[in-house]
């Protein structure tokens, strides 16, 4: 009981999205305090917790289907110039962590087919590998995320800042939290997308030939 008056409170994000043939299935989920906030099933995300208005929130469906669909076209073209006869599973994982003493701890982590893949260092803002050994989509798809300042200038301030001031203000328990304290936990789906997108032009331009 003494240890669990330490335990940080925690935002976390789990993203995962499985192509095979050609076709990608996504699913996930986020969790504030504990508590289940959002799902994700295939191109809809929903509210588990009436976080934002219904006018809001439909905005917010809307923009995480279309960078989904885009994904899924994007794969699709590449499955067709490239084709491989295996499956593809990457998983992001993604949130940061309030400490009792006000410290905190942000992070974003990707897997490939079960291996440390990527991950995001979140002080500088910079995408590193993680895959054991030399690999060259690793290293492509590690180029191609640091073009893009959505995943590296935008990220480090929704993990370092808009996360964590969630957090921060669910634990000064002020009561209902404001539309506009929630709306960033789509944007963490969309941003979390948009790196996928930008892993896929790697994963399927290396598996199938040269980078």
């Amino acid at each position: 009981c003494l240890a669990s008056l330490a335990a940080p409170l925690a935002f976390t994000m789990l993203q995962r999205t499985r192509v095979s043939q050609g076709n990608s299935l996504f699913w996930g989920n986020a969790s504030l305090d504990g508590q289940l906030s959002h799902l994700l099933e295939g191109h809809n995300v929903t509210q588990v917790l009436p976080l934002e208005p219904p006018d809001a929130w439909a905005k917010r469906q809307s923009e995480v289907a279309s960078y989904l669909n885009h994904f899924s076209q994007l794969v699709r073209l590449f499955s067709k110039e490239r084709p491989i006869n295996y499956t593809q599973s990457l998983h992001c994982h993604l949130g940061c962590h309030l400490f009792p003493n006000g410290s905190t701890h942000s992070f974003y982590e990707v897997t490939l087919n079960g291996t440390a893949f990527l991950s995001f260092h979140v002080p500088n803002a910079t995408w590193q590998r993680r895959w054991p050994g030399r690999h060259a989509v690793a290293d492509y798809a590690q180029r191609e995320l640091m073009k893009y300042p959505m995943t590296t200038q935008n990220l480090q301030h929704f993990l370092n800042t808009t996360c964590v001031g969630i957090l921060q203000a669910q634990s000064a328990r002020t009561g209902k939290q404001s539309t506009r304290s929630h709306a960033p936990l789509v944007l963490g789906l969309i941003l979390g997308t948009f790196a996928l997108l930008g892993m896929a032009v790697g994963i399927f331009l290396c598996t199938g030939g040269s980078c």
